[in-house]
């Protein structure tokens, strides 16, 4: 199950069950969980735990240190979930701080090349295509789909269900179940991720009227959370109104309506 190649410290704790590929380096402080393939060359280190079942590809560095000229060598840590899919070179870095911890969750697909920075916390079910790169500190809310290229500046928070379509670069937050284009543009709802995560006609309907009311009518913002708590009150609506309310980096903006838009069912 251990390739007579593969450099692993005494110290490290690996369950039986783990298979560990060609040259691939594990550090004294890793816990590997049950059942994860590590491949070729693949470097594990600083005080990482990982769950159980997850892939790591050819090249993968994790747990390295944050990339951040404050970092003063501290013991601080990464945690990563279950089920995870790490493609070939995909790197993460533990966090910058002791109080808090760079985490990952479960069964996300993280694809060749891209990037997660210090303490960066990562939801489940999420996609990073090939190139994508996440700054320090940001937050990535469950099935959210981050396209090939994409970057997203540190501290900014990216919500349930929102999609960034490829190339597009945001410095402000993304609400929940919305689309980036561009820089810190959006251009309607994940329709199409709605349909996946089992939201039905008339909840995608309240969640379009909702954003047309926030993004489009406008109003100002503060007068257009107050329509839309009297008019929405499903769970998906609040959530977006909640996080429209917390934003402390600003919101990303519409785009205006084009032809095609991808809200539109």
């Amino acid at each position: 199950m251990i390739h007579s190649t593969a450099v692993i410290h005494p110290k490290a704790q690996l369950d039986p069950t783990a298979t560990v590929g060609p040259y691939a380096v594990i550090d004294e402080a890793v816990v590997v969980g049950p059942h994860c393939v590590i491949g070729p060359h693949v470097h594990l280190t600083g005080h990482t735990t990982i769950g159980a079942h997850n892939q790591f590809h050819s090249g993968c560095v994790i747990g390295d240190a944050p990339q951040d000229l404050k970092y003063k060598e501290e013991p601080t840590r990464l945690r990563i979930g279950d089920h995870n899919v790490f493609r070939e070179h995909f790197t993460a870095n533990r966090s910058n701080k002791l109080e808090e911890d760079t985490v990952i969750g479960s069964h996300n697909y993280l694809m060749a090349h891209s990037h997660i920075g210090h303490n960066t916390v990562l939801g489940d079910h999420v996609i990073l295509a090939n190139g994508a790169l996440l700054g320090g500190h940001v937050s990535v809310g469950d099935r959210a789909f981050i396209s090939g290229n994409c970057c997203v500046h540190q501290f900014v928070r990216m919500g349930a269900l929102a999609l960034m379509q490829g190339g597009s670069a945001i410095s402000k937050d993304l609400p929940p179940f919305c689309v980036a284009r561009g820089d810190n543009g959006i251009c309607g709802l994940n329709t199409v991720g709605l349909r996946r995560a089992g939201f039905t006609s008339d909840q995608r309907l309240e969640l379009k009227r909702l954003y047309h009311l926030l993004f489009r009518s406008r109003l100002k913002l503060s007068a257009a959370v107050e329509q839309g708590r009297k008019e929405f009150t499903r769970e998906a609506a609040r959530l977006l109104l909640d996080f429209v309310v917390s934003a402390r980096r600003g919101l990303c903006a519409d785009t205006g309506t084009r032809v095609g838009e991808v809200d539109e069912e």
